[in-house]
């Protein structure tokens, strides 16, 4: 067996939005279980103190900050009362999100920019502002510890038809950590994203609201270790990275690869040549195979590894 690494958070300060109720709260409880200091956000102030109120009862320290993630003014208080109130920022965890889904066509304007402006809005928010922290004290002469752990969804690689506002903020959340994960590495920065699975209310007319008799193969309590362990020294090799979380899987996302390549065969392509190689490589092909990674809905069993 290896040489155990680094996976307290003692002395960590740690920001989880959406913590009010089900994944952000579980998440939030485990962070504070390895020591981490948390500032608990959530658009409903009640809930949000709810789950400062149960860290507290286990002994660990935590702040709610009531706001809507999509405000630029919630943001900032999330990090000004992590680093000004709690001593530091060392991990963030962009969870708070909803949905309002619908077939393409029966969106509404409001529709997707609401779901864009939480989610995609909301993660660039959080992360911006805490890789210009972190940014600033590596600038100042310091050492930062900065984790964030991105809440994307297999709706990104799946395309779901009543799911177009949903699946095109997750796509973007993905990017988006890709992105921070490069720009933040000089500066000792890790972004990672999770999909998950887990039944909560947001979930429920997904996945139901009531638990199968013994071990729920979604419960938030799959999900909520792996965040822990993003947010740990020990995941220090793991950068811009997708893992699909839930049921005990951990599965980790290998990028898209190309099935083939066309070229003319001359300098610039004409329709028939178009039509004579790519149109008739389409000819047998089930229709319903696009670009989409409907395999990864597939994962096996709990306790039976997936490969490759």
């Amino acid at each position: 067996m290896s040489p155990q690494r680094d996976l307290s958070l003692e002395g960590k300060v740690a920001v989880v939005t959406g913590a009010g109720a089900g994944l952000g709260r579980a998440e939030a409880l485990e962070l504070a279980r390895h020591g981490a200091a948390v500032v608990v956000n959530d658009v409903a102030a009640d809930a949000a103190h709810d789950t400062v109120a149960a860290v507290e009862e286990r002994g660990g320290k935590a702040v709610a900050v009531a706001g809507d993630v999509g405000d630029r003014g919630t943001t900032d208080a999330l990090l000004t009362t992590a680093v000004e109130h709690l001593g530091g920022l060392h991990v963030v965890v962009n969870n708070a999100g909803l949905v309002r889904d619908k077939m393409l066509f029966n969106l509404t304007d409001d529709d997707w920019d609401t779901v864009l402006r939480v989610h995609l809005r909301g993660h660039f928010l959080l992360s911006r502002g805490a890789v210009q922290h972190w940014r600033s004290v590596v600038k100042a002469g310091g050492a930062a510890y900065g984790r964030i752990v991105n809440t994307s969804s297999e709706a990104f690689l799946s395309g779901p038809a009543g799911q177009a506002n949903y699946g095109a903020a997750k796509a973007g959340i993905t990017s988006l950590t890709v992105s921070t994960a490069r720009a933040g590495a000089r500066y000792g920065m890790r972004a990672n994203a999770i999909c998950p699975r887990a039944r909560t209310a947001m979930t429920a007319d997904t996945f139901g609201a009531d638990a199968p008799p013994g071990v729920d193969p979604l419960s938030t309590d799959h999900v909520a270790p792996v965040v822990a362990y993003l947010a740990a020294p020990a995941s220090e090799a793991i950068n811009g990275q997708v893992l699909v979380v839930h049921g005990g899987h951990v599965a980790l996302l290998r990028p898209p690869s190309i099935e083939r390549d066309f070229v003319p065969t001359g300098d610039f392509w004409t329709l028939d040549e178009l039509d004579d190689r790519l149109g008739h490589h389409f000819d047998d092909r089930d229709p319903a195979r696009m670009f989409s990674a409907t395999d990864v809905l597939e994962l096996g069993q709990p306790g039976q590894e997936t490969r490759s």
